[in-house]
């Protein structure tokens, strides 16, 4: 039988963590950039590398990348780190954070690069802000107004893949619905580490993707669907009877192509 897949892989992770019963975990912006310093001082230690981050009053996320298998040990010393610094400051004992904190495993470039327009959109979700260039406890409010960020985030996607103007346009747009069912489906797929690699658990099999398929662009949006859902490019072509470079070629094209 498979096994779950240990939250400590190494690669992208999406980390999500809460103040207990909701409350605060940031009380104003020195408490940020003490967070922020903790997690630069504990990613160095670790190699790590911090792609984007958006820190709330009461919750942040972390969008990461590890070489090794050490998210546990990362984790585990970034939170209790500021935790002791919280509680200090302010004279409290206990828990700080909800729990020991959430993490998805990200395998899909598709999932990636959503999920940073998820996270920089943070702010304008929570109607605290207008634009994502407004709040400073994001990565790409460093970037729009050339400020100097930490070095954890120099191999970061957002400065290494982009240039304000090309940064603007992908993140000028809040995600959509069906964007946003995308990333709640992403959440709900289970993954499991087997001997020869890893599993996804699909959300539907490949009768209910290629179900009432009639033309070639309802097959071309099924594909694209189906590869998003976990399968792989060679089971899609396989299923379909098709070659596996038509498959791979509807799918880079996405979902603009309609005459392959």
């Amino acid at each position: 039988m498979p096994t779950r897949l240990r939250v400590d892989l190494a690669g992208y992770h999406h980390i999500i963590n809460r103040g207990v019963n909701r409350c605060d975990i940031f009380n104003n912006d020195e408490d940020k950039e003490m967070f922020l310093q903790i997690f630069n001082k504990t990613a160095t230690i670790h190699k790590v590398v911090l792609h984007d981050y958006c820190l709330m009053d009461n919750h942040y996320h972390l969008l990461i990348e590890t070489t090794k298998e050490n998210l546990s040990t990362l984790m585990r010393t970034l939170n209790a780190n500021y935790a002791k610094y919280f509680n200090k400051k302010y004279t409290r004992s206990g828990h700080l954070f909800q729990d020991r904190y959430k993490s998805k495993y990200i395998i899909s470039e598709n999932y990636l690069y959503t999920l940073i327009r998820y996270i920089e959109n943070n702010p304008l979700e929570a109607s605290i802000r207008d634009k994502v260039s407004q709040y400073p406890y994001t990565l790409s409010y460093l970037l729009f107004n050339h400020k100097t960020y930490y070095p954890c985030c120099n191999e970061s996607l957002l400065i290494k893949e982009f240039d304000i103007t090309t940064l603007n346009e992908f993140l000028g747009e809040p995600l959509n619905q069906k964007e946003l069912q995308y990333l709640k489906n992403k959440t709900e797929q289970k993954i499991y580490k087997l001997n020869n690699g890893i599993k996804i658990s699909q959300l539907k099999d490949f009768q209910e993707h290629f179900y009432n398929i009639s033309t070639k662009l309802d097959r071309n949006l099924a594909i694209v669907n189906a590869y998003e859902d976990g399968y792989t490019q060679v089971s899609i072509a396989t299923y379909l009877g098709l070659s596996t470079s038509l498959v791979s070629k509807v799918i880079k094209s996405g979902y603009s192509i309609t005459g392959v």
